[in-house]
């Protein structure tokens, strides 16, 4: 994120000391998103993750009462 981020955001010869007022929203739009996306991966997988818990626990029973 930081890498992609200040890559996108930011020039690679610097002008200035300090950051400005475009590159500070560029980050913070960028890092906003990379979080977003991050949040959004992580309920999939757990969603996904219980489903394959859910299949594994019908499978299981199917194969004790057989």
């Amino acid at each position: 994120m930081t890498q992609a981020c200040h890559l996108k955001c930011v020039p690679p010869h610097y002008k200035e000391a300090e950051l400005t007022k475009g590159e500070s929203v560029c980050l913070d739009r960028c890092v906003a998103k990379y979080l977003d996306v991050h949040e959004r991966m992580g309920k999939k997988l757990t969603e996904l993750s219980l489903q394959d818990e859910e299949l594994l626990k019908r499978m299981q029973q199917g194969t004790g009462t057989a």
